[in-house]
């Protein structure tokens, strides 16, 4: 059972800033061989999406309202530890993430940045391709929005 909790930055504690930087760097730098630098220093501005399973984080996004990172409210790194996703993690996850920045922001219009092999993932939850796909840090992504 997925355990989900939403924090700010300032609520997070240094055990789970540890685990969700992480995981971050496990999938975006480790996994996909990709250098970059994932300390944006965007996360204090974010809502922080954690999904947690027997006290370890295995999934997670971060969320922030329109204006903060792109034009309109937006869900990012979107992650989910690799011996985890078999369980729908990634789906729980994201409706979560929906469901936060619709009750936190106020949006029901949200946009993300998703790598393309993904696109069918994001589609299923309701997201659409606006625009063509380009290069983010070497791989392949395009805009998704909702609503």
């Amino acid at each position: 059972m997925l355990d989900i909790t939403v924090k700010s930055f300032d609520e997070l504690s240094t055990k789970e800033l540890y685990e969700l930087l992480q995981l971050r760097s496990e999938i975006f730098v480790v996994e996909q061989d990709c250098v970059y630098q994932d300390l944006d220093g965007k996360d204090q501005k974010a809502l922080h999406i954690i999904g947690t399973k027997n006290n370890s984080i295995v999934a997670y996004t971060r969320i922030f309202k329109a204006g903060d990172y792109m034009a309109q409210a937006c869900i990012g790194r979107v992650a989910v530890k690799d011996g985890e996703r078999k369980h729908g993690y990634g789906i729980a996850i994201m409706k979560a993430s929906i469901k936060a920045v619709e009750e936190q922001f106020g949006e029901s219009s949200i946009a993300l940045s998703a790598q393309t092999y993904l696109k069918r993932f994001y589609n299923s939850l309701g997201f659409q391709e606006k625009g063509g796909e380009y290069l983010e840090d070497g791989i392949p992504h395009v805009v998704m929005v909702r609503g």
